[in-house]
């Protein structure tokens, strides 16, 4: 048997001998040797829209030139934003863009990112109870779709521990508040304040992927679009597996966009679980604040992600064209990923 000793780290830049199965290890992602992974990337948006607005499935090329891009940067890990709808294909999203063939499309995607060295979080990011179809982000999960959609991603992914699942892109419920009934709610589900349909709570889906044998890494983002974590660990839903992870996401127009925030809600956390920094980004089209937040992310060898490889002509792209050109803003991102 061999001797665990402090995790080593793997990745600053593409794994080196292949992607790697990731795994919590105490407050660390670590691979199937134990040693230290460190995810640094990109968030890739497109698959939570196109395909409820009726167009496509992916927003850009989605092809083996167009992730080659991305790892060029010495990007580690990509996230890929789901929409409920598309994926259980249901609520009149067109069947050119659902069910099967938008499942089948992100099944391909993400084989084409692991083959390329980087590991995947597939991200619930746009949902809806009833009828509806998923046109926006909602304050929590439903209980109607959210369990069913993670069952079948679960079973979709499970035996691949290089893709890991984040349960829910922001959670906002209690009309947006840090509160006692927003962690409730989040937890728990069921009734929840300011809310109109009957909520998942984040345990229900833990037991969801877990009830289908898939043993993948779970995040979990806190409340207030995932950027308070000040409650995490008294709400920490139950795991048999204890392989949840912390998924933070704080812009300079977020709440806790203070290092006095950062220090006081998540280094805490961060001590005790693995801190997924999900979503990064400054929109003025400077660098001084996510250089800051890298910085103190570097400092306790955490994880982070970068929003967004697009090219929509706004001042949170990190690229100027497919081929990975950067911004002057994602310039920032690619020489960090380098060093």
């Amino acid at each position: 048997m061999a001797c665990r000793h402090s995790p080593t780290e793997t990745s600053a830049g593409p794994p080196r001998s292949g992607t790697p199965s990731v795994h919590v290890q105490g407050n660390q992602l670590v691979d199937s040797a134990g040693r230290r992974v460190r995810l640094r990337g990109v968030n890739r948006s497109g698959t939570e829209y196109a395909c409820a607005q009726g167009w496509g499935i992916f927003d850009g090329p989605s092809d083996s030139a167009s992730v080659q891009a991305i790892a060029s940067w010495k990007a580690t890990v990509v996230r890929v934003p789901l929409n409920e709808t598309c994926w259980l294909g249901i609520n009149a999203v067109a069947s050119a863009y659902s069910g099967d063939n938008y499942r089948r499309a992100i099944a391909d995607y993400v084989a084409l990112l692991n083959r390329t060295g980087l590991v995947v979080i597939l991200d619930l990011h746009w949902s809806a109870a009833g009828t509806a179809k998923a046109l926006g982000q909602a304050p929590m999960p439903n209980r109607e779709h959210t369990p069913e959609f993670w069952r079948q991603v679960a079973v979709a992914f499970k035996g691949n521990n290089r893709v890991i699942f984040d349960l829910f892109n922001e959670p906002f419920p209690d009309n947006n508040s840090d509160t006692p009934e927003a962690w409730r709610c989040w937890r728990d589900g069921g009734t929840c304040s300011g809310m109109s349909f009957q909520a998942a709570g984040m345990q229900e889906l833990v037991d969801a992927v877990r009830g289908t044998g898939a043993t993948n890494v779970i995040l979990l983002g806190g409340i207030q679009y995932a950027a308070r974590l000040s409650s995490w660990l008294a709400y920490q839903p139950t795991d048999p597996l204890n392989n949840l992870a912390a998924s933070w996401h704080i812009y300079n127009f977020s709440w806790c966009n203070t290092p006095a925030c950062w220090d006081g809600d998540a280094a805490s956390l961060a001590q005790q679980v693995p801190l997924v920094l999900g979503e990064l980004g400054q929109d003025d089209r400077g660098s001084a604040f996510v250089n800051a937040l890298m910085d103190w992310m570097d400092a306790r060898q955490g994880s982070y992600l970068a929003w967004v490889w697009d090219v929509w002509g706004q001042s949170l792209d990190l690229i100027a064209s497919y081929d990975g050109t950067p911004t002057p803003y994602g310039q920032t991102f690619k020489t960090r990923f380098g060093s």
